[in-house]
C-alpha cells in the first residue's frame, strides 16, 4: 500500500506526529511518503501516487490548512480514502472519511491495512470516528520515528540565544494531561489522563536528532511535569549522555510551584526556559477557565524560575468573552512589573479564545450570553465579547502586531505600540532587552484562532 502522511503545521517543529506513524507503517512493509506543508510545496504528483492519505492535525491552524488540502484531494481524486488524525481531527469529520483521535498510531495502521472496499478485517469500518486511548503507542522496541522522510532539522525553528542560533529537536515524554482546563483541547480527548512515552524510546529519538545536528531539545508535552519522576529520569539521562544539549519545556504555573525543588537540577541540566500558560491577570477569568492558579502565583512562578537562571516565556490569552480594557492593560502592566517584556512574543497580546466543537468551556453558564453559531469553515463557535469594544480592540492589535513583526521591529517597540493602542504610556525600554533571553524563532501558543502569519506560512499554493 502507498501511504501519504501530511503535516500541515506544528509550530515550526519537525512533525513528530508524522514521523512516528510513518515508522510504524513502514515497518509493516508499506511504501510511505511524508510531506510537511509548512516547509514543502503542495505536489499533485503525491496525490496521484497515493493509495491513501492521512493528515496530521494536532492544532487548530493545521486543521484550517488541512481543510483546504483535503478539498484539493477531493477535486483531484474523489475516490481516494482520506483520514485526519490528532487532537483536532473531529473538526474535519465533514470532509475526511475517517477521523482518529487519542493515541492514533496503531489506529492509523489499522486504517491503512483495512480492505480497499472500506471494510476492515476485524469487522470495523475504515470510515468513521475512532477515539483510541491505548497504551501501546510508546511501547519498548518501537521503531525510531522516521525523521529521514521529513525535511532536515535545520529547516525548522531554531533556538536564539546569546546572539547565536542553534538547531532544535522535538520530542514528547508524555501525551495527554492530568488537568482539565476548560478551554484546552487536550481534556476533550484525554479527559484528565496521560500516556507515558517509554523512557528509552524518548532517549533514542533525542539521540537520533542530536546526531542529525540538534543542539537543543523542546519537550512538547502539554505539561512536562504531569509525570514528574518520568521527566526527571529523562532529563538526567539526556544530560549525562549529551551534556552540551540544552532544553525547554511547557509547565503549568501550579506545577512550577508544586515541584519547586526540581528547578535547580533542571537548570544545571540545561533548561533554558519554561513556557507557561498564564492566560489572564483576572482571577475571575482564570476561575472560568479552571486554570488552577492565581495572578499572585504567576508572579511567584516567575520568581522561582528566575532564581535558578531559567527564563519564563508566558503564554497569554487576553481576549475572552469576559475581557475588559482594564484586563488588557493589566496584562501589559504585569509584564512590565515582572520584567517580562523581552520574554513575551508580541502575538500573545492579541490571542482570542478558540471554542472548537466539544470544548469543555461550552457548558459554562457564564458563556451562554456571548455564544454565537458554529462556523464549520473556521472550526469554532463564534462569540461576542460582553464589551463589544474589546472585539474591535483585538482586531486592531492583531493588525498592529503583525505589521510591526513584519517590519522586524524590536520586541520592546512592539510592546510600546500595543501599550499606546490601549491608552497607556510607552515605557521607552532598551530595544536590545530581549537579546539575552532564549527563545525559539517560532512563537508558541495554542487554544487560539490562527493568525494571518501562521496561515500564510503554509506552502499550500
Amino acid at each position: 500500500m502507498r501511504i501519504l502522511l501530511i503535516s500541515c503545521y506544528e509550530l515550526g517543529h519537525q512533525p513528530l506526529n508524522v514521523a512516528v506513524p510513518a515508522a510504524l507503517i513502514r515497518a509493516r512493509g508499506h511504501d510511505v511518503r511524508c510531506r510537511d506543508l509548512s516547509i514543502e510545496e503542495w505536489d499533485p504528483d503525491d496525490i496521484a501516487w497515493a493509495d491513501r492519505i492521512a493528515f496530521s492535525v494536532p492544532m487548530h491552524t493545521a486543521t484550517q490548512i488541512a481543510r483546504q488540502a483535503i478539498m484539493r484531494v477531493r477535486a483531484q481524486r474523489p475516490e481516494l480514502l482520506v483520514a485526519a488524525y490528532g487532537l483536532y481531527a473531529e473538526m474535519l469529520a465533514d470532509l475526511a472519511d475517517s477521523v482518529l483521535t487519542g493515541e492514533t498510531d496503531s489506529a492509523l495502521l489499522d486504517w491503512v491495512e483495512s480492505l480497499d472496499d472500506g471494510e476492515r478485517g476485524d469487522g470495523d469500518s475504515a470510515r468513521g470516528k475512532i477515539l483510541h486511548l491505548g497504551r501501546e503507542a510508546a511501547s519498548p522496541g518501537a521503531a525510531l520515528p522516521a525523521r529521514d522522510l521529513l525535511p532536515a532539522l535545520d529547516r525548522y525553528a531554531h533556538l536564539v540565544v546569546a546572539g547565536t542560533e542553534r538547531i532544535v529537536g522535538y520530542v514528547e515524554a508524555s501525551h495527554g494531561c492530568a488537568h482539565r482546563c476548560l478551554h484546552c483541547p487536550v481534556p476533550v480527548v484525554y479527559d484528565g489522563r496521560i500516556r507515558i512515552v517509554e523512557h528509552d524510546a524518548v532517549l533514542a529519538d533525542i539521540a537520533q536528532q542530536v546526531n542529525a545536528g540538534a543542539q537543543h531539545i523542546t519537550f512538547g508535552d502539554p505539561d512536562f511535569l504531569n509525570g514528574v519522576h518520568h521527566s526527571l529520569r529523562i532529563v538526567r539521562a539526556m544530560h549525562e549522555r549529551f551534556p552540551e544539549v540544552t532544553f525547554d519545556c511547557t509547565v503549568k504555573v501550579e506545577h512550577v510551584l508544586l515541584h519547586r525543588d526540581i528547578w535547580a537540577e533542571f537548570a544545571e541540566s540545561g533548561c533554558l526556559f519554561v513556557v507557561s500558560a498564564f492566560e489572564s491577570v483576572d482571577d475571575v477569568t482564570l476561575t472560568h477557565l479552571d486554570k488552577g492558579h492565581t495572578v499572585a502565583e504567576m508572579a511567584d512562578s516567575v520568581r522561582i524560575l528566575r532564581e535558578q537562571g531559567i527564563a519564563v516565556r508566558p503564554a497569554w490569552m487576553p481576549f475572552t468573552p469576559w475581557t475588559t480594557l482594564a484586563h488588557i492593560r493589566g496584562v501589559l502592566d504585569f509584564v512590565a512589573e515582572n520584567d517580562l517584556v523581552g520574554n513575551v512574543d508580541p502575538v500573545h497580546y492579541t490571542i482570542r479564545l478558540l471554542l472548537p466543537r466539544g470544548s469543555l468551556l461550552l457548558e459554562h453558564p457564564d458563556l451562554a450570553a456571548s455564544l454565537d453559531a458554529y462556523d464549520e469553515a473556521r472550526g469554532s463557535y463564534q462569540w461576542i465579547a460582553s464589551d463589544p469594544e474589546m472585539d474591535a480592540l483585538q482586531a486592531r492589535l492583531a493588525a498592529l502586531v503583525e505589521e510591526r513583526l513584519a517590519a522586524e521591529d524590536p520586541i520592546s517597540f512592539v510592546y510600546d505600540a500595543v501599550r499606546e493602542a490601549c491608552g497607556l504610556t510607552a515605557l521607552g525600554l532598551d530595544p536590545t532587552l530581549s537579546d539575552a533571553i532564549p527563545r525559539l524563532t517560532e512563537s508558541w501558543f495554542c487554544c487560539a484562532e490562527p493568525t494571518a502569519l501562521q496561515l500564510g506560512s503554509s506552502l499550500l499554493t
